[in-house]
């Protein structure tokens, strides 16, 4: 059985495809955004700025302690496309039992490190006093949703791998009605705090996994899968940790700096965390084309080189980065401009109003750099090439960011701290743009030649 969500992007016009492909996931982020952003809504009216600076301020350890599984879970993804290109459907079962197993290996032993290592690291951010206790209660509640965070982005880079980004949708739309209930029984109602905004958001995770077996199960028999871990193929393990390590790492060294980070914007007090928190809800929201055409480019690149369809791959390669810059930077003017009555949602406190908007005016504009930036990455990552993409990810952030930013924070105005972010994604950009120059790329070229040369003689004889 076929499932008619599946997208063949190895024919037809590219951005047609592209596009078809990014919009059910936009529209996913979007979900997902909106469920994030109702915590901080909630939270904002209904506990205050303290409480919405433990959330802000709890997401970087739950990021650093499961961002190299994620990105695991991102080589699975590439490999399913690739597999999904080539037609290669014993590899696709393998592939599928082995993630499972890897799945339970993983998320089980982190749910309970998270509750040690968690607060440990929190600590190590320098969260404000008044702002310690609700962090510590946030993470040590989110952590045991582990599994069906890992789980649910597990299945759902699978399904995008095999060309199914509506199903995402789906998943989200499930999560994000069941965590905004929650959300308001549990804060609203209940007056749970930051517990009960943390308990909502692992019910709808649980929720989003279950339902994307359910899923799988019915529309991919083919693939055999399951709920529990069943069997794990040696060679297709290692085909994920060789692809997708460097991609956790990459995501690991990334969230090592996101910490230090975190660190300079919580020595500016509580204000500025909940300026920055509210801050990167907004900023969140008008970038989701970004990780929606940045996960069609690493399908697209992934089914075009299983099928070693070249010419397509060099074409792709240029047009999506390009289109998703465009967007961005659309998007994100229009949300400067309007940022403040937007901003007004979150909190009505003068001072974290303030803080927002400076952050919005600083970083928003300049966020088209990254989405080219990472439309490049990518696209490169479904390639399999993933060693260039982790260099330059490692310098952007500590080569640049950082060092920027505690030149900021030390010897000017702690205030305009944000201000390293957009010098970094320019500096991403650039070096992205360097790939177009490398021996790999120009081999891709060449290969396309050669193709458009043979289909032109086949078509003349």
């Amino acid at each position: 059985m076929k499932s008619t969500a599946r997208m063949d992007m190895t024919r037809g016009p590219i951005m047609r495809k592209v596009l078809a492909f990014a919009l059910p996931i936009c529209a996913g982020n979007i979900l997902q955004q909106l469920y994030s952003t109702v915590d901080t809504v909630v939270i904002g009216n209904f506990c205050g700025p303290t409480s919405l600076a433990a959330v802000g301020t709890s997401s970087q350890p739950v990021e650093l302690l499961l961002c190299i599984f994620l990105g695991i879970g991102t080589g699975v993804s590439i490999l399913v496309s690739q597999f999904a290109g080539s037609g290669n459907g014993e590899k696709l079962r393998d592939i599928s039992a082995t993630a499972v197993s890897f799945l339970y290996l993983c998320a089980v032993p982190l749910s309970v490190a998270g509750q040690l290592i968690g607060p440990l690291i929190l600590r190590i951010m320098q969260v404000p006093e008044d702002t310690w206790a609700p962090a510590v209660s946030y993470i040590s509640i989110v952590f045991w949703g582990t599994l069906g965070n890992m789980g649910y982005n597990m299945n759902a880079g699978i399904l995008r791998g095999m060309g199914d980004s509506r199903a995402s949708l789906l998943f989200l739309v499930i999560s994000c009605l069941v965590n905004i209930v929650l959300d308001l029984v549990f804060v609203a109602g209940f007056h749970m705090d930051v517990a009960g905004a943390a308990l909502a958001t692992i019910i709808a995770m649980y929720c989003s996994w279950l339902f994307s077996i359910f899923y799988i199960r019915r529309q991919y028999p083919e693939l055999h899968f399951t709920f529990l871990p069943r069997r794990m193929n040696k060679a297709m393990l290692a085909a994920i940790v060789r692809i997708g390590l460097p991609l956790g790492l990459n995501s690991s060294f990334y969230s090592v700096g996101h910490i230090l980070m975190q660190s300079l914007i919580n020595l500016q007090g509580s204000v500025f965390i909940a300026a920055c928190s509210v801050s990167s809800k907004v900023t969140g929201i008008a970038n989701v084309a970004i990780t929606s055409l940045s996960s069609a480019a690493t399908t697209f690149s992934g089914q075009n080189l299983g099928v070693e369809n070249y010419d397509y791959l060099k074409k792709g390669g240029i047009q999506i980065p390009l289109v998703s810059g465009l967007i961005t930077c659309t998007a994100g003017i229009v949300v400067t401009i309007f940022c403040r009555p937007i901003l007004g949602l979150f909190t009505q406190d003068a001072e974290v109003l303030a803080y927002a908007v400076r952050y919005i005016r600083i970083v928003l504009p300049f966020t088209w750099a990254y989405a080219v930036f990472n439309g490049i990455i990518s696209f490169v990552n479904g390639m399999g090439e993933v060693r260039f993409p982790t260099i330059v990810n490692i310098l952007m952030l500590w080569a640049v960011r950082i060092p920027v930013g505690c030149l900021i924070a030390f010897c000017l105005d702690g205030g305009y701290v944000m201000a390293c972010i957009p010098v970094s994604f320019v500096f991403g950009m650039v070096c992205m743009l360097s790939f177009f120059g490398t021996k790999r790329w120009k081999e891709i070229g060449r290969l396309a030649r050669v193709q458009r040369e043979n289909t032109g003689r086949t078509a003349s004889g």
